[in-house]
This record gives structure tokens, sequence and C-alpha cells, in this order.
């Protein structure tokens, strides 16, 4: 009997040490963000990954490239800080195999007016401020676009310029101007285009402020979580994008940033 019971002891005390050795032994996911919002909200995850025994490590980076080349080399899982569109050029130019397999938040640009509260007001003949660099005046030019306001030249895309306008039945004016003036220049245009951060820097909430917005569900601009084409359906990854679309998650961004960061999902 005494022999027994020591045997017993021995199989239950085995067993908690197990068990514990289980709830301890998460599984590691290396995932890399761009220093700021992007960090932040994995950060916020980490908790919440810990309970799906996710042990959510997060690299940050002070710039675009790097984690991109982290994640094709597999010194990382997935990354989360840039959009498709700067994906697939990555991909083309350096010969990655990356793939996005979620969407996770936008700055979305839009058109502000201290003339107008309705963006279907905008009077014939409107003087509209633009960016007058290539990498914004196109986005601002295809919301113009897809609002109906203008037609541009087909195939130019996102690499519009006013050049490319080729129908304007309101004779809309462009003043083009650097994308850190546009704010100071509300008052002498019918309404302008202001990139999200210098929005936010001159008290404007994109959420709240902004005439026409664009949509960050259907915006080529999103930000995504990407992967390699070899770890696509990784488990762990697909964790991740769960716990980033969680109801949770998305009161954490609309709170934290104020409109400056909206979620895609």
């Amino acid at each position: 009997m005494k022999k027994y019971i020591a045997y017993l002891f021995v199989f239950l005390f085995s067993l908690s040490v197990a068990t514990g050795s289980n709830a301890e032994d998460l599984s590691v996911l290396k995932v890399g963000a761009t220093a700021g919002p992007h960090a932040e909200i994995l950060e916020f995850l980490k908790d919440r990954l810990k309970d799906r025994g996710i042990d959510l490590q997060v690299y940050s980076f002070n710039d675009y490239i790097t984690p991109n080349a982290a994640l094709d080399q597999g010194d990382l899982d997935a990354n989360s800080y840039q959009h498709g569109l700067f994906m697939n050029t990555q991909n083309q130019d350096r010969g990655y195999r990356l793939v996005s397999v979620a969407k996770t938040v936008v700055c979305p640009m839009g058109f502000y007016s201290k003339k107008i509260d309705d963006v279907d007001d905008l009077r014939e003949g409107a003087k509209v401020s633009v960016p007058n660099d290539p990498a914004n005046v196109g986005r601002a030019l295809a919301l113009l676009e897809e609002k109906g306001f203008i037609k541009l030249a087909d195939g130019v895309g996102y690499r519009a310029s006013v050049l490319d306008v080729v129908e304007n039945p309101k004779g809309i004016k462009f003043v083009e101007i650097e994308a850190p003036q546009l704010p100071r220049v509300l008052d002498d245009v019918d309404m302008g285009a202001v990139n999200v951060n210098y929005a936010v820097e001159a008290g404007l909430s994109p959420l709240e402020d902004a005439i026409l917005l664009e949509d960050p569900e259907t915006s080529p601009f999103a930000n995504i979580i990407a992967a390699r084409e070899d770890n696509r359906d990784d488990r762990r990854i697909e964790l991740l994008t769960e716990v980033y679309h969680s109801d949770e998650t998305r009161k954490f961004i609309l709170d934290r940033f104020k409109g400056s960061f909206v979620p895609a999902w």
C-alpha cells in the first residue's frame, strides 16, 4: 500500500510539473514593425496573444527597408508597418516573396474645408489644394475621381499628376502646395487635401472634420500584416490576425490615435 501511494505521489508530481511546463511553453512569434504606432499596437496585443499560447516578440525598426529584408531572410515571422503597394514594389525590386495576410490600419487622406460643410456643395471653378509631391498628389486626385469630380487618364492610377486630369466638369482650379503647408492654405481655397499627420498636427480630426475621406476598408493604402509565401498559413499568424481584428483592438486604435489611424477591417 505504501509502495502504491509512493508511485501515485510521483505520478501526480510529474503530471503537475508537466502541466506547469506546458503552460509556460508559449510558441514564439517574431513580428517587426516601425517604431511608433505600429509597434505600439503590437505591444497592446501581447497579453491577449499570451492567452492564446503565443509569445509575441516585437522588433522595432527606424526605417522601411529592414523589416522586409528581415522577414524575407527568415529572421522575422511577419511584419506590420506597410501597405500592399509598397510591399509589391519591394517584391519587384528586391526579389522578395512576401504576401499580405491581413489588413490592419489606414492613415486616411482627406479633404478639409473652412468654407463648406458638405463636399457636394463644392462650387463651379472652386480652388482645391493638393500636395505637390508625386507620392501624394495621385492619391488626392484618385479620391476626387472616385467622388466623380474629375476623370484621370487611363492607366495612370496613383501615379497621376494634375496634368493627367482629362475631364473636369466643375472647372476645378488645382493649387499644388508642399504637404506640410496644406493645413495653412485652407483659408485661401474652397477645400484642400491634407495628409493625415499634418491634419492631426493642425488639430483636425480625419473622422470628424474631413468632408471627403478615403474609405479605410477599400483604400489600397491600408497597412497590412505581411508574411512569406512559405509561412502565410502559419497558425501563429492566424491567431495574430484574429486578435488584431478584435473589437478590443479596434477600440484601442480609435481611442489612442484619434482618427490618425483607422481600423481597415
